[in-house]
C-alpha cells in the first residue's frame, strides 16, 4: 500500500502549479506580473505546508522505524541470554549423564562380579518352588518320582537361599543404583530445561525476526515518504525562485516607470521655463502681462 494512501497525503497535482515563461516575465504587463506574483506565493505556501506534512510523516515512520528495531534488538539480547542458559545446561546435563554412565557401568561391573544376573531371578525361583510343592502336595507319585521331586526341590531351596545370600551383601550396589538413578534424574531436569529454554529461544529469535521485517516494511515507507517531501519541496523551492523572480521585474517596471517620470517632470520643467522665458521677453518689450503669465514668471523665478 502506498504511504500516500495510507496516510492520507494530499498528492502534489502538477496542475495546481504556476508556471512563469520567459515570455511572461519579460513582455507581461505590471497587473498580470503581480496577479502572478500572488498566484506564485500562494502555490508556494501550500507546496511549503505539503512538504511539511510530508516531512512530519517521514520522521514519525522513521520513529516507529526505530522502536521496531529497539523491539528486534531486545528480542535478540534476550535470546542470545537464553541460549546462553541453554549452552549452561547442556553441559551439566552432558556431565551429569557421563557421571550416571561411569555409575551403571559400575553397577554393572558389581553385578557381574556378584553374578547376580546368573541363573533365575528370586521372584521366579520361588514361584517354581511353590509349584513344586504344591505338586508335592495334591499328586500321587511313585516313591522314586516322588524322591526326584523333593530333590529338585531341595536344589531349587538351595539356588534361592544362594541368591537371596548374594542380595543381601548388594547393599553397596543398592546405593550405587539409587546414586546412578539420582544423577540421571538430574541430567534429565537439565534436558528438560535445555528444551524449555531452547523454545523460548526460538520465540524470540521468531520475534526478532519479524520485527526486522517490520522495520524493512517501515523504513521503506520512511524512503517513499521522503520522495514525496522533496518533491514538493523542490516544487515550492522552484515556485520560490519564480516569485523572486517576478518580484524582481516588477521593481525594475517601477524603476523605469520612476525615470520615465522624472524625465517628464524634467521635460515639462524645461517647456515652463522656455514659456516663461518667453513671457519674459514680451514683457521687456513692453507689452501688457495677464496674471497667469506674472505667476509663470513668478513659478520660474524669473519676477
Amino acid at each position: 500500500m502506498s504511504v500516500v494512501n495510507e496516510y492520507e497525503i494530499e498528492e502534489l497535482n502538477d496542475s495546481d502549479n504556476v508556471e512563469l515563461t520567459d515570455e511572461r516575465l519579460e513582455n507581461g504587463s505590471k497587473g498580470k506580473l503581480i496577479k502572478l506574483a500572488g498566484q506564485l506565493r500562494d502555490r508556494r505556501n501550500e507546496l511549503n505546508q505539503m512538504a511539511s506534512e510530508r516531512a512530519s510523516k517521514r520522521d514519525d515512520l522513521n520513529a516507529e522505524t526505530r522502536e521496531k528495531v529497539d523491539e528486534a534488538q531486545e528480542h535478540r539480547e534476550e535470546r542470545d541470554s537464553l541460549n546462553e542458559q541453554v549452552q549452561e545446561h547442556k553441559e551439566s546435563r552432558n556431565e551429569l549423564n557421563a557421571k550416571a554412565n561411569k555409575l551403571f557401568n559400575k553397577v554393572e561391573e558389581m553385578k557381574e562380579d556378584l553374578e547376580l544376573d546368573d541363573g533365575k531371578p528370586i521372584e521366579e525361583l520361588e514361584s517354581e518352588i511353590q509349584d513344586l510343592e504344591f505338586q508335592q502336595q495334591t499328586e500321587v507319585l511313585s516313591t522314586e518320582d516322588e524322591r526326584e521331586l523333593i530333590e529338585k526341590i531341595e536344589a531349587k531351596r538351595e539356588e534361592l537361599s544362594e541368591k537371596k545370600e548374594k542380595v543381601d551383601d548388594t547393599g553397596e550396589l543398592d546405593e550405587l543404583v539409587e546414586e546412578a538413578e539420582e544423577v540421571r534424574s538430574e541430567a534429565s531436569q537439565h534436558h528438560q530445561k535445555v528444551t524449555e529454554l531452547a523454545d523460548k529461544a526460538q520465540e524470540h529469535h521468531n520475534q526478532m525476526i519479524e520485527a526486522y521485517r517490520e522495520a524493512d516494511e517501515i523504513r521503506d515507507k520512511a524512503d517513499e515518504m521522503h520522495e514525496l517531501f522533496v518533491e514538493a519541496q523542490e516544487a515550492a523551492d522552484r515556485h520560490h525562485n519564480d516569485f523572486v523572480r517576478v518580484q524582481k521585474r516588477l521593481r525594475e517596471l517601477d524603476k523605469e516607470e520612476e525615470e520615465e517620470r522624472k524625465d517628464e517632470r524634467q521635460e515639462k520643467m524645461e517647456e515652463e521655463k522656455q514659456e516663461a522665458e518667453d513671457i519674459y521677453q514680451k514683457f521687456k518689450e513692453g507689452e501688457t502681462l495677464d496674471t497667469e503669465d506674472l505667476m509663470k514668471l513668478q513659478k520660474t523665478g524669473l519676477l
